[in-house]
């Protein structure tokens, strides 16, 4: 199965959180699955980090990419396409890091490992 993470399912697997649920650690654990991780986790973690929301994510901040590769993970870039689909979004959403992994949710077709319900209300598959 092939997997996008929300910034926080991506957090909590690093730090081996148990908020995050058994089935989505099994179907990250899962040799199997192809798990996406898209460049906007990467800048909505450097940025809350930079502004000091984001305490505890010291090393994973100075290097996602490093933390991405190392657990096996897919980069999934931003393309010129994601950027206009998430800006023509309707809804009155204002997270621009959710706006994104949503079009890329959507244009990929990419179920989302995410506890956020707003999703729901742009038809995304949540995995949780």
């Amino acid at each position: 199965m092939r997997l996008l993470l929300d910034t926080h399912a991506l957090l909590w697997w690093l730090d081996g959180d148990r908020k995050l649920p058994a089935r989505v650690r099994r179907r990250i654990a899962d040799p199997h699955s192809t798990i996406f991780v898209s460049a906007a986790s990467a800048w909505e973690i450097t940025t809350k980090w930079r502004i000091g929301k984001l305490g505890g994510a010291d090393a994973v901040a100075r290097d996602v990419n490093g933390a991405i590769v190392k657990q096996g993970f897919t980069p999934l870039d931003i393309s010129i396409r994601h950027a206009e689909h998430a800006g023509r979004l309707a809804t009155d959403h204002r997270d621009p890091f959710d706006r994104i992994l949503i079009a890329q949710a959507q244009l990929e077709g990419l179920p989302i490992a995410t506890n956020d319900q707003v999703f729901d209300d742009f038809g995304v598959e949540r995995f949780w």
